[in-house]
């Protein structure tokens, strides 16, 4: 599982409210075609021969359509954000539409994406609001990502709480360690609605 970030401005013309309505990204560069089986040597000739960018501008474009084909995957994850807010969804496969790669347009390359949750942009976890604010077209987050229910973890208030040494409730270790012990036997319970519920509340803790 790999979490991105992707600028919702392509060609400069903000499309978020788009992206979240009609559950799909897209990432703006136009006249090279298809890209579903091209290899990166590829990409970068037809970008050379659609004289789209030229020298270090032309290795930035071909990162990030590399990015957006090669290194997502259907199952991955991807963040976008707003002034107010920001969005997680589930990505879904790579896919060309011809009728949009113009100049005037360029919405061609895409990939489908199902909306998981929105959090105000106010709460976002702060490791991933200081990579989303950096500013890249399109980028990977390279930091520590929790095992499951990554919609669980996009705000920081559980990271604070521990930071600051305060917990909701009072446990003394012996008690806490006991707990943890039934929450491990429930991850292999033959029950796959428990076995999740117990993921998720030693993720919980884990924060």
């Amino acid at each position: 599982m790999k979490l991105f970030q992707i600028r919702t401005q392509p060609l400069g013309v903000e499309r978020i409210k788009e992206f979240v309505e009609d559950n799909y990204i897209c990432i703006g560069y136009t006249g090279v075609g298809d890209l579903e089986n091209a290899g990166r040597e590829d990409i970068r000739e037809r970008l050379a021969l659609a004289r789209a960018a030229g020298g270090p501008e032309l290795e930035a474009v071909l990162d990030n359509l590399d990015i957006f084909i090669h290194g997502m995957h259907d199952g991955d994850y991807v963040l976008i954000a707003d002034e107010e807010w920001a969005y997680l969804g589930d990505l879904g496969d790579y896919f060309y539409v011809e009728a949009f790669d113009s100049p005037e347009d360029g919405r061609c390359h895409r990939r489908g994406v199902t909306w998981l949750r929105s959090v105000p942009l106010s709460e976002l976890n702060p490791l991933l609001a200081s990579w989303m604010s950096a500013g890249a077209v399109i980028s990977q987050y390279t930091g520590a990502l929790p095992g499951a229910r990554l919609e669980l973890w996009l705000t920081g208030s559980a990271a604070e709480g521990r930071s600051t040494g305060h917990r909701a409730a009072q446990v003394d270790e012996q008690t806490l360690a006991e707990a943890l012990a039934v929450l491990k036997a429930a991850l292999y319970s033959g029950d796959a609605e428990r076995r999740e519920r117990a993921a998720i509340a030693i993720l919980q803790y884990a924060k």
